[in-house]
């Protein structure tokens, strides 16, 4: 049996989705809420925000990306990515002069990956916001 082709998307204008986008990383939710979906940009944006502020309450380590071996290269910087992924939270707390070293400690180990999944979970919020701007999801 031929398995049919399913018909190509077509390809949505950047002015139509990248606005909603870049405010998506921005504030955590924003995009959400600018695309009117009300509920979903207030719990994501609870849930990211929380997320991160517990991980500064853990006092997690922020990512730097740093040279050496294979493996520390793409930790430090999966984990950079992770950290600013998260906007205007990221952007605040290294403002405001949030550093702290990488501290052995279960409640430490926590909180770092506590700032690295908040980023993360606002990447698949990102994601969200791009296919309901582009129309591909209601």
């Amino acid at each position: 049996m031929a398995k049919e082709k399913e018909p190509k998307q077509p390809v949505v204008p950047f002015g139509v989705w990248a606005p909603a986008v870049g405010l998506a990383w921005l504030i955590p939710g924003g995009g959400h809420l600018l695309l009117k979906r009300t509920g979903r940009g207030v719990l994501l944006m609870l849930a990211i925000t929380g997320m991160f502020l517990c991980g500064l309450m853990m006092r997690g380590a922020m990512f730097q990306p740093q040279s050496g071996d294979i493996l520390t290269i793409i930790i430090n910087t999966g984990g950079f990515i992770g950290d600013v992924a998260s906007g205007i939270l990221y952007l605040l707390s290294v403002w405001l002069g949030y550093a702290q070293p990488d501290a052995a400690g279960h409640v430490h180990d926590y909180g770092t990956k506590f700032l690295v999944t908040a980023g993360l979970l606002n990447i698949l919020a990102m994601v969200d916001t791009f296919e309901i701007a582009s129309g591909r999801k209601d």
